[in-house]
């Protein structure tokens, strides 16, 4: 049988380029930017906070651990609401308990108001999903409700023109995510055919995780040539629609906080942009960001058993808290 030579030198070219093609897209996937600036602790920042955050995260994934609606983990589920109402009850919240139905049982959102003294009708909302993807969640997502429990805590001290809510979430974890049973979906929803008018959100989903080493923060393809190498800065995720709403954030937050900050608009289908609560936000029209430490493209714990309150860096997560909590009282504004 005779070999056709175009035939072989075709299919040597072909390989050729697909190989190169691979390596290229691969090589998009890592940050090129080699200095992004590094953690200087912030001066007269809060000495308790990285504590208090630490001790959270240990309730939630040390102690009571895989949180979800099915048969092995329900129970602990009940036991992460329970701590996480008691924690807002002690700072003074009234808790308002959403439960609606799913899988044979039911799921709870949990949500504590702080009403503004001259816009009561305007309101910031900061969440953070509560469940787990049947492992302990110490970063996905315990770190975010630590920081969203830290936020209310702030809050509670001060007197704000517009509402602040507080909202732990159920059910962002698959199978739930992307559906209408997603916690965040139902909560979102329901404020829409209440009218409620919602100025802005803010979802934390996973602040605790950091690496300082070189090639330790990977991207979606395309991406990597635009960010920081190491992976010890924290994200800000926006739409388009929330660009203006997402610059203010990154304004205050670089004021107050010694850690580096990396704002990003990006449209949803860029693999990891809408992997969270904000997407059901988005969905309804509301302006909504998220703050992470990028999850799987740094974490190599993620919806792993080793997700445990030890690999995180609590400084670090006090350092969100420092940046974050300054812009958003600012976007609540001053009592009046």
């Amino acid at each position: 049988m005779t070999i056709n030579k175009k035939l072989v030198k075709n299919f040597i070219h072909l390989i050729l380029f697909a190989a190169a093609a691979y390596t290229s897209l691969k090589m998009t996937t890592y940050g090129w930017v080699f200095w992004s600036g590094e953690y200087v602790p912030a001066a007269g920042r809060n000495m308790a906070m990285p504590a208090k955050l630490k001790a959270h995260v240990a309730k939630l994934a040390g102690e009571i651990g895989s949180r979800d609606v099915y048969k092995n983990n329900f129970a602990n589920l009940g036991k992460a609401q329970a701590y996480i109402a008691a924690q807002l009850k002690s700072y003074g919240y009234k808790v308002e308990y959403q439960a609606y139905p799913v899988a044979g049982t039911k799921a709870v959102n949990l949500t504590a108001t702080r009403t503004g003294t001259s816009l009561p009708d305007e309101t910031i909302v900061v969440g953070a999903h509560y469940d787990t993807f049947n492992n302990p969640g110490a970063d996905d997502n315990a770190s975010g409700v630590a920081g969203m429990l830290a936020l209310a805590e702030l809050a509670a001290k001060r007197q704000l023109a517009r509402t602040m809510k507080f909202v732990a979430f159920a059910n962002e974890e698959p199978p739930f995510f992307r559906t209408k049973d997603m916690g965040s979906a139902v909560w979102s929803k329901t404020a829409l055919e209440r009218k409620e008018n919602i100025k802005a959100a803010v979802v934390l989903e996973m602040i605790g995780y950091y690496k300082t080493g070189p090639e330790s923060q990977k991207y979606p393809p395309f991406i990597g040539p635009f960010h920081p190498n190491k992976g010890n800065f924290i994200t800000q995720v926006s739409d388009f629609r929330s660009r203006a709403f997402a610059r203010r954030v990154d304004a205050e937050f670089r004021k107050n906080s010694g850690l580096p900050l990396v704002t990003v608009a990006l449209p949803s289908f860029v693999p990891g942009v809408d992997f969270s609560d904000h997407r059901n936000f988005w969905k309804d029209g509301y302006q909504a960001v998220m703050f992470t430490d990028t999850s799987f493209y740094r974490n190599a714990n993620y919806h792993k058993q080793t997700d445990t309150p030890e690999t995180l860096d609590y400084e670090r997560m006090a350092a969100v808290i420092e940046g974050l909590a300054p812009a958003l009282f600012a976007e609540a504004g001053a009592a009046k």
